[in-house]
């Protein structure tokens, strides 16, 4: 293997030279300038030599895995990065583990990571069970909670009528989703979510959150302000709240399955 490698190297830098040659006008390009005008609402100028590069994330080896830079959540090993809250007068319990996923254990409560998150990009990938045990917002029903306050709605949405901003990928409560693109009951939905956390100055709301969701491919939320936090049956309203929170999954006392989630910090 290592030979192999070292000979794809050396027949990359020939052909390199090969077409440096035959192309020279191409090479030894500038890698920037300094005679450019200022780019409005910025200090750098267009094109700026002096501007800062952007890091090197390696992407994932197949579509929907996590990147070098991504915290991973859960591998479908264990729960080493969850904690449970419990429910009601219930204590807290572990939900399922098994196959590579882990399921909600009704009663046992909502799942939060241990770490907190502000600014995040979130990948989640969700399924709801192949057998049908109630409709509407009885039906596979989860959350995705953003900052443990904020949903993303999880629900079986496939030939299930219910209220717009109850169905899978709306802002619960809030926004429906563009479209409905979800999977037929059994099939592994997947969730990509860009969150812009609220911010407070003291007790006051300096800016609100905004979430970006793209479901099964499709964009479904496109930075939408939100209102609030989840709420039923009334408008969502904030409350102040530290900068970072734990991400949580919610028990709404129905079975649903996730399995590889990962996130990455921003810097909004």
């Amino acid at each position: 293997m290592k030979r192999r490698t070292l000979l794809s190297s050396a027949l990359a830098g020939t052909a390199a030279l090969a077409q440096q040659a035959k192309n020279p006008e191409r090479f030894n390009q500038p890698t920037g300038y300094r005679d450019t005008p200022v780019l409005p609402l910025q200090r750098w100028k267009v094109h700026d030599i002096d501007r800062p590069k952007p890091p090197v994330v390696t992407p994932g080896a197949v579509a929907g895995a996590p990147p070098s830079d991504a915290i991973v959540l859960f591998d479908g090993k264990d729960f080493a990065h969850w904690t449970f809250r419990g429910k009601r007068d219930k204590p807290a319990m572990q939900w399922k583990l098994e196959n590579g996923y882990m399921e909600v254990n009704p009663g046992a409560g909502d799942a939060a990571t241990k770490e907190s998150f502000g600014d995040m990009q979130l990948h989640i990938e969700w399924s709801s069970p192949i057998e049908i045990s109630g409709d509407s917002q009885w039906r596979a029903n989860s959350g995705v909670l953003l900052m443990g306050n904020y949903e993303i709605q999880v629900l079986d949405s496939y030939n299930n009528p219910t209220y717009a901003d109850g169905q899978a990928g709306a802002v619960y409560g809030q926004y429906p989703p563009l479209v409905n693109a979800v999977r037929k009951p059994g099939e592994w939905n997947v969730y990509d979510i860009v969150w812009e956390a609220p911010r407070w100055n003291g007790e006051d709301l300096a800016k609100p959150a905004y979430v970006s969701v793209i479901l099964n491919g499709i964009i479904v939320q496109h930075r939408k302000e939100v209102i609030g936090r989840m709420t039923h049956r009334t408008v969502a309203t904030y409350k102040v709240h530290p900068a970072e929170l734990p991400l949580a999954l919610q028990d709404h006392d129905v079975p649903v399955r996730y399995r590889n989630i990962w996130a990455r910090r921003l810097a909004l």
